[in-house]
């Protein structure tokens, strides 16, 4: 296993740096559930625009352990609440969303005025990423 080095991280980058559809699973008392997210990859870690209330926020606040999977990658990881979407320490983040987020983000889906509207970070640990017939074992830490 390799420490993240410039060029996994640029692979990362052109496939998760933008708006992108990850799975995350979750497990809770040996259960495990998994669904599809809105994300977005940065520094090692992967975003995501949720509901505090929402069961994979509910089942992370149990378990942080997670693990998501996307295209020809898959990672551990820790699920961290960031709090409110509105909160001034989350701005820069928000802003990104905003931005990639562009297409959906204010669609009426999200209630920026509730508290729980709350951006979920997903601290990568270690990962799998395949790219042009090559094997990288990614340790994030």
């Amino acid at each position: 296993m390799e420490k993240l080095t410039k060029n996994t991280e640029a692979i990362l980058l052109e496939r998760f740096g933008k708006d992108c559809i990850i799975s995350l699973a979750t497990a809770v008392d040996n259960i495990p559930y998994v669904r599809n997210v809105d994300a977005f990859y940065e520094n090692g870690a992967f975003y995501v625009l949720t509901h505090g209330l929402s069961g994979k926020m509910k089942q992370i606040e149990r378990n942080p352990t997670v693990a998501i999977c996307g295209e020809w990658f898959t990672a551990q990881g820790k699920g961290v609440d960031l709090g409110s979407f509105v909160k001034a320490d989350n701005a820069r983040i928000a802003g990104k969303m905003r931005d990639l987020f562009s297409a959906w983000i204010d669609n009426g889906h999200n209630n920026f005025e509730d508290t729980n509207t709350c951006i979920l970070c997903i601290r990568l640990s270690t990962g799998v990423l395949f790219s042009n017939g090559m094997r990288y074992e990614i340790d994030f830490t």
